[in-house]
């Protein structure tokens, strides 16, 4: 999707297709027993051939040293990779893909009606947000959700590289006069500061809080909150940075709340289904969560929807941090869904992920 278009999420040789996959749905996560140079069980769906011709461009044109797509449907999953380094059962830094995951436990204590979301940061967080014109009294909890508040966002300051803790993260951004508030503005001080909520009314870590209420139900093995851990689980492969360097090591402080996840292509999908699905919080707020009025079209809550070339509106997220970008789109039903990645920081063409996209979910006739 076009830069402008897209939230900023954490830090911005043709090769054949390979490990493409038919299977169920309902069998584990596990990397097909084939070459990763070629090619397995192929389908000769139109709609999986066009996704996978989207797919390598994502490497031929997009600069990606590999990129790799799992989707999910009723009828079962597929997967395919292009560049021979990533595997199905990869663990992946998942960046801001993470605001998902905060905004659905912040949504959960709201329908416990342990918070509300016209609360303000100072109701849970008193004094905290004070300095430069910005004011936690002013500011409620939907206005963080939906990137609403004017808060700056620490990581034009850090780079999304440098560990910080929650109140530095915070510190840093109340060096700067808020924008707009009322206007969208995509800031990851939002989500910190959400996560420092939720720990406020829990008791306990938003990461606690996730995997409590997400991770450990939904059963999403390969998924967790990594702390100050600089190294990914096995298995996993090679992260880039745009420059080439590798990245893999990363202290995920850097991003915190805000983008801190790792994560799988199974999993994220599993998730998705299941919170559009309607697994996760009750109908209206879920409606709620999907709600971009507040924000002007471009951003509901931890959720955004995208209009394809075709008509079709998707919903998801994003997520980039230092040597990974991941893309989950999926139907307003959940009941399709696509996750892919690339193991580098971004794409040089932002058009080849709306054109993924629209090969994956605009009907096509065989």
């Amino acid at each position: 999707m076009p830069a402008r278009r897209t939230p900023r999420t954490l830090l911005a040789i043709p090769v054949s297709l390979a490990l493409f996959l038919l299977v169920p749905a309902d069998l584990p996560d596990q990397a097909p027993a084939s070459s990763p140079t070629g090619p397995s069980v192929r389908s000769r769906s139109p709609v999986a051939a066009a996704t996978n011709a989207a797919l390598s461009r994502l490497v031929t044109r997009g600069g990606a040293p590999a990129a790799a797509l799992l989707t999910r449907e009723e009828s079962g999953t597929r997967f395919a990779t292009t560049g021979g380094a990533i595997t199905r059962s990869d663990h992946f830094r998942a960046g801001s893909v993470t605001k998902t995951f905060i905004a659905t436990v912040v949504l959960q204590l709201a329908a416990e009606h342990r918070l509300s979301l016209s609360d303000t940061v100072d109701d849970h967080l008193p004094g905290l947000v004070r300095g430069a014109g910005n004011d936690g009294r002013e500011l409620t909890l939907r206005a963080l959700l939906t990137h609403t508040s004017g808060l700056h966002d620490f990581t034009a300051d850090t780079g999304g590289t440098v560990p910080v803790t929650p109140l530095q993260a915070v510190r840093i951004a109340l060096t700067h006069p808020p924008a707009d508030r009322g206007r969208f503005a995509y800031s990851n001080t939002n989500y910190v500061l959400l996560g420092l909520v939720v720990e406020q009314v829990t008791g306990h870590s938003y990461a606690a809080e996730a995997e409590r209420r997400i991770i450990a139900p939904l059963g999403l093995s390969g998924t967790s909150f990594p702390g100050s851990r600089r190294s990914l689980p096995a298995p996993h492969g090679r992260a880039y940075a745009a420059d080439g360097s590798d990245v893999t090591t990363l202290d995920p402080r850097a991003a915190g709340a805000a983008g801190e996840l790792v994560s799988t292509l199974s999993d994220l999908n599993r998730f998705y289904a299941a919170l559009l699905g309607g697994d996760l919080l009750p109908p209206h707020l879920l409606r709620e969560m999907r709600n971009t009025r507040t924000a002007h079209g471009s951003y509901g809550m931890g959720l955004f929807p995208v209009k394809l070339s075709c008509g079709v509106t998707v919903w998801g997220h994003n997520g980039r941090i230092s040597g990974s970008y991941v893309r989950t789109a999926a139907t307003v039903d959940g009941r399709h869904v696509l996750t892919f990645r690339v193991n580098t920081d971004g794409l040089a063409e932002p058009g080849l992920e709306p054109a993924l996209l629209a090969a994956e979910f605009c009907p096509r006739t065989p």
